[in-house]
């Protein structure tokens, strides 16, 4: 019998933070008291006037295609969002509305990469980019940080990985797993080596509502220069509470290249779903306090689970400056008790103790793991006394 499955597929890495929820899920099912650090999602429900706006969306009986690179009304939220917040202006057909800012990576990354073409990725990253890269059938080359540098990109680093090959840098800004946010200085050095090397950055900036402390974000597409070399990524999942209706967008004054991931998409899913882009209008141009009140109850979060960490003998955490995750180093217990790596530290505190967590190995580095403090700070106490208990045993 021929080879049934692609090569392709046969390569492709399942999403980890999808196996543990769904193990997770699993074990409650069964009863289990389980404590999940697991999410990649806000534990919010989406606000009340974008539920409305869902709603009234509906019972207008708006549930037919809209055009496949999303409705006209939903690119001006888009392009407002953008000018308001940034000074950044983009037209229309600079516009893409996808299936959730995941599908606008994808696409994006098809419409520029050939096999043979090289990307250049900052570890630790989010899983899926080495994943979405490898399926075009270019190259990931992955450049590690250091914990020492708070997972901070040296552009000397970046410089010596880039070759003839290299088409794109994938920027990713505050970070998934690490929520650490690059410095301007950093970010002027790695727009520097883009410039000097003809290079697209792909600039992954969901998380760009959810920094703490008072720091400001900074778009790549602002920095001198970079807007005809950049493609934002971004969308409504996590600054509005709206993971489920997934809508993401991408933003490219290069109109080939948004046309190109255009046809991608009209070849594929067609439309983002109606009713969540009638959401994302809401969402975009109405009124904006919700997301100040989440983003201070995660910084909230943050500090206390931040704090429990710190408190666990072997665990050490970089301090986050955005998103809702903590990079926990777990390197003191390798060889414990059968514990080699990240994937085993997971293993043993959901099935001794019941805590739900994903490995650093899928975002690059075996000796961490990532907790999420999208839950309520009631939650993060009793797991991080979990984990203290697993560390105890361990040690």
């Amino acid at each position: 019998m021929k080879r049934i499955l692609s090569e392709r597929a046969s390569q492709l890495k399942p999403s980890a933070t999808l196996a543990i929820s769904a193990k997770s899920k699993e074990l409650k099912s069964l009863g289990v008291d389980v404590i999940g650090f697991g999410a990649g999602e806000p534990d919010f429900p989406t606000p009340a006037h974008i539920r409305e706006a869902a709603k009234k969306s509906l019972d207008n009986g708006d549930t037919f295609y809209t055009p496949a690179s999303g409705t006209l009304d939903l690119k001006k939220a888009v392009i407002h969002r953008f000018a308001e917040d940034y000074g950044l202006m983009y037209e229309p057909d600079e516009i893409l509305i996808s299936c959730g800012a995941k599908h606008s990576l994808y696409n994006v990354f098809h419409a520029i990469l050939d096999p043979g073409d090289e990307v250049v990725i900052l570890a630790p990253y989010w899983l899926s980019y080495p994943e979405m890269v490898a399926l075009t059938g270019a190259k990931p080359v992955i450049v590690d940080t250091s914990e020492q540098s708070r997972f901070v990109p040296d552009p000397a680093r970046v410089k010596a990985a880039i070759t003839s090959s290299t088409k794109a840098i994938v920027v990713n800004s505050p970070s998934n797993p690490t929520g650490v946010l690059y410095p301007r200085d950093v970010m002027e050095g790695l727009a520097a080596l883009a410039e000097e090397n003809d290079l697209l950055v792909i600039s992954d900036e969901i998380y760009d509502k959810l920094i703490y402390d008072g720091k400001p974000f900074i778009p790549f597409a602002s920095l001198p220069g970079m807007k005809d070399r950049t493609v934002m990524i971004n969308g409504v999942s996590k600054t509005y509470a709206m993971t489920g209706l997934r809508i993401g967008y991408l933003a490219c004054n290069r109109k080939e290249i948004v046309k190109a991931s255009a046809n991608i998409q009209s070849q594929s899913t067609s439309n983002p779903n109606n009713t969540g882009q009638a959401a994302a209008v809401e969402a975009l141009t109405g009124p904006q306090d919700e997301v100040a009140r989440m983003r201070d109850i995660f910084q909230r979060r943050r500090d206390f689970m931040t704090a429990g960490i710190e408190k666990i003998p072997g665990l050490s955490v970089v301090n986050p400056d955005g998103a809702f995750y903590a990079f926990v180093n777990t390197s003191a217990f390798a060889g414990r008790k059968d514990v080699a790596d990240s994937t085993d530290f997971t293993k043993y505190l959901l099935e001794r103790h019941h805590v739900a967590c994903v490995p650093g190995g899928p975002f690059g580095s075996e000796e961490h793991i990532r907790l999420s403090f999208a839950t309520g700070e009631d939650v993060i106490k009793e797991g991080l006394e979990r984990i203290a208990k697993a560390c105890r045993e361990l040690a």
